[in-house]
């Protein structure tokens, strides 16, 4: 009898299974495998032989499932699904779903013939149904479990897309609103200063949006326009524009002094998109009255754009989560918790870096270090 035959030899055919699995590159049995995996359902197979040999013979069905492929809740599938999800956590394919089982079964036919074991037609027959059935039922759930891994994945990018954008829509209208509200308050001419700080958001909020559409329509494949410009210029469109809102935050900034002849080569919306969220993130975190810096330089061939606030120190362990997606370290919570995520991808693209250096008890210092380029001609 196969069950019998089964019972008296299984520690040699989980043996000849691990090595069997050990055997295999990027493949070793863990503590769960040794438990759900093969083990458990060679127990399952020995009762379902067992069953069959009684005048109740499908009750077997109960345990290991019927023939012909049809689901079917039963033991056997019930831990061949956890042997495929325990297998997709251990972070391996679905063809390591199928051997584990194959390995069962070359194991049993081997020592078969080395011990000249007689098995009836239908003890294989029901060998092969099991195995069906326990094959049948690891892999779905394998594939089920990696399809919605990856569907998880997809809406947590498309969640963190849609926080981006909103986060920069929310920046550039807050900059337009502050300017018209101090347009308005001092009746000032929309042709001054302030006025071309409401023109320069309209025009970023034009330009954010035509690129979102285009995004929808390219499937996120739009081509990213790089060119050199002056620093110098660069650095003074952003002062202008963030002065209201450090004057909301009662702080200061002051206005640097760059080389004329210094040039950085990129995307300029989006380098302009991450000074400003680093400006945004000082203005938060600065003591009230303090002064934020904003300084640019050449650095070798690199050129360099900080941000120093005096925020009073950062707190051990915060650097490291800073730059993660919606990570809020202080007790201000009125942001998303995407502008240094933002602020650090938009460099990215531009072939730099962003880090951030502590001055304990003091404050922190943003730096942007950009390839250093010739002034265009």
């Amino acid at each position: 009898m196969m069950h019998t035959f089964l019972t008296e030899n299984r520690a040699e055919l989980e043996r000849r299974c691990r090595i069997k699995v050990a055997a295999r590159a990027g493949r070793s049995a863990t503590e769960i495998q040794l438990t759900n995996g093969v083990p458990l359902f060679l127990s399952q197979l020995i009762r379902t032989l067992e069953i069959e040999q009684t005048d109740q013979p499908m009750d077997s069905r109960r345990i290991s499932g019927p023939a012909g492929g049809a689901p079917a809740l039963s033991e056997l599938s019930v831990s061949a699904a956890q042997h495929g999800k325990d297998l997709l956590a251990m972070g391996l394919s679905v063809d390591q779903v199928v051997h584990d089982y194959g390995d069962l079964c070359q194991a049993i036919t081997d020592l078969a013939v080395e011990r000249n074991a007689p098995f009836e037609v239908d003890e294989f027959r029901t060998l092969n149904r099991c195995l069906d059935n326990a094959i049948s039922d690891a892999v779905t759930e394998f594939s089920f479990q990696k399809d919605a891994l990856a569907a998880d994945a997809s809406a947590s990018a498309a969640r963190e897309q849609m926080g981006y954008f909103a986060h920069e829509l929310r920046n550039l209208l807050g900059t337009a609103s502050l300017a018209f509200a101090a347009v308005k308050a001092g009746h000032l001419p929309l042709g001054g200063a302030t006025g071309a700080i409401l023109e320069r958001s309209l025009a970023g909020l034009e330009k954010l949006i035509a690129a979102s559409l285009d995004d929808v329509r390219a499937l996120g494949n739009t081509d990213v326009v790089l060119g050199s410009f002056s620093l110098a210029a660069f650095i003074a469109e952003i002062y202008h524009a963030a002065l209201l809102s450090a004057k909301m935050h009662n702080c200061t900034l002051r206005l640097p002094v760059v080389n004329a002849d210094l040039a950085v080569a990129g995307n300029r919306d989006l380098l302009l998109a991450a000074v400003a969220n680093l400006l945004q993130n000082a203005f938060k975190f600065t003591r009230p009255g303090t002064e934020v810096v904003l300084t640019a330089y050449a650095a070798g061939d690199e050129i360099h754009i900080d941000v120093q606030d005096q925020c009073g120190g950062l707190a051990d362990g915060v650097v490291q989560a800073m730059f993660k997606p919606f990570a809020q370290s202080g007790i201000d919570r009125s942001g998303m918790g995407l502008g240094l995520t933002i602020a650090r991808q938009s460099v990215a693209v531009n072939g730099g870096a962003l880090t951030v250096r502590n001055l304990p008890h003091q404050g922190c210092v943003f730096t942007i270090a950009l390839p250093r380029h010739k002034m265009p001609d």
